[in-house]
């Protein structure tokens, strides 16, 4: 049965559909947690004919959400893969493969995919089931600009979804808690496997999904949420902070620097700028897979279909794991990868040509139950396929969200990758922390720094 405050909000899309959305009323009317073709995020309810991708069945909701850090049990420890792809036999598998898990698999003989039974059992609060209802029937991109976005609140906004700039909105609004500190592991992988570990410690408050002051997108100036890292290794970059504010329109970010003991605004801190003591290896726009602004792109909705994918990564986060038990030569151990297949959106963005990115063009492959983007292929601008993203998605079944960890992004031309949101040798998620918004400000930043 559908609570009072699902269905009015159901009731108020379908009424808003004509004069607001792009999307009929009559799709809008297909979402819902039970009994209807489209679940409350967009997704296809049923699984495919071929039963490769199953029907949606969500983990029974807790009653609460538990806060507490904790190791996430591996749910699915005893299954077995249904079958491995290899190099040998890819083309077996080529309509279910990305590019890039294609062009890893041709290049690197070490290169395989155990793919093992699929699972749709990602849940989220009914806070966020009732706003994406709400959402579809009244967010949109102001003027059909893609970094624009206006009247959405709380949930997805676009559960079903009509341009490509729509999945990058959903994956980066997603709820994820209230407020989190995060302890992200970074590292460059050489092609010999030899790496040196950078440590961060990342302080979030997301203002837009949050559910006790739920955030509304409609207006240029409205933040979605603040961000603060800290690097603590290796010692000759730590104490370096990275300050942003996220802006439905833009990015406000600040840079501190031990050395110099002072804050500074940071323009820089966007698209294909690499991260602070990356030496190069991740954008800025690279970040939580996708990040930033859209606008030197040009977003293409390609549709969905079943892909193999990174999903249910319980193995690979396992704090009995070491990072030399993970990082290998040219690619990590995929002996601790699970791949399953689900229904993915495909999304085509391609550099626009009044304005320069590193990129020619990138293919983004978002969950459909999810919105989390779990794999990009990345291509240069003499149209050679340069560098390929996987995330391996984990479902935090305690908080009822998901995210990738880790995050990898393989150099095919240079041959080594860049590992992160690693944290098997450090301490879970810490969802229990509640920040002021002042936390953030730049000034107390600055002198939490120089105490």
């Amino acid at each position: 049965m559908l609570s009072r405050s699902f269905a009015a909000a159901l009731a108020l899309a379908a009424a808003c559909a004509p004069a607001l959305a792009e999307v009929p009323a009559e799709e809008i009317a297909k979402l819902g947690i039970e009994g209807t073709e489209y679940t409350p995020l967009g997704a296809i309810r049923a699984g495919t004919e071929d039963g490769q991708v199953p029907e949606w069945t969500p983990y029974t909701p807790h009653s609460r959400l538990i806060k507490d850090p904790r190791w996430i049990e591996d749910r699915y420890a005893n299954e077995k893969p249904l079958f491995t792809v290899t190099g040998e036999n890819m083309d077996q598998y080529a309509d279910l493969l990305s590019e890039g898990h294609k062009q890893m698999l041709s290049r690197y003989d070490t290169y395989k995919m155990h793919v093992y039974p699929s699972h749709r059992d990602a849940a989220w609060p009914d806070e966020i089931y009732e706003a994406t209802i709400a959402n579809a029937g009244k967010a949109h991109l102001e003027g059909g600009d893609p970094d624009k976005l206006r009247s959405a609140t709380l949930g997805f906004p676009f559960p079903v979804p009509t341009t490509g700039a729509h999945p990058w909105w959903n994956h980066r609004l997603k709820w994820r808690g209230n407020d989190v500190v995060r302890y992200n592991n970074q590292a460059i992988v050489q092609d010999n496997g030899s790496f040196q570990l950078t440590k961060i410690v990342e302080e979030v408050k997301f203002k837009y999904a949050n559910l006790e002051k739920p955030g509304t997108m409609n207006g240029p100036d409205d933040i979605f949420l603040w961000y603060l890292s800290t690097t603590t290794a290796p010692p000759r970059i730590a104490g370096q902070l990275l300050l942003a504010w996220e802006h439905a329109d833009y990015r406000s970010a600040w840079l501190y620097n031990p050395g110099l003991r002072r804050i500074r605004r940071a323009p820089s801190v966007g698209y294909d700028n690499p991260y602070e003591g990356t030496d190069g290896q991740q954008f800025y726009d690279q970040v939580d897979m996708i990040n930033g602004k859209l606008d030197r792109f040009t977003w293409k909705l390609l549709g969905r279909k079943p892909m193999i994918t990174p999903y249910n990564a319980m193995k690979i986060n396992s704090n009995e794991l070491e990072y030399e038990q993970i990082l290998q030569g040219r690619h990590i151990d995929q002996d601790l990868a699970r791949y399953e297949i689900h229904r993915m959106w495909v999304v085509e963005a391609n550099n626009r040509p009044d304005v320069r990115h590193t990129f020619k063009k990138k293919v983004i492959y978002f969950d459909e139950d999810t919105w989390t983007a779990t794999m990009l292929d990345n291509y240069d601008h003499r149209d050679q396929y340069y560098k390929f993203q996987e995330g391996h998605l984990l479902c935090v079944e305690t908080m009822r969200t998901c995210s990738t960890l880790p995050e990898l992004i393989y150099d095919l031309q240079s041959r080594t990758y860049f590992a992160t949101a690693m944290i098997n040798e450090d301490k879970p998620n810490d969802f229990t922390v509640e920040f002021d918004e002042k936390h953030f400000d730049p000034n107390k930043v600055a002198r939490r720094a120089n105490r």
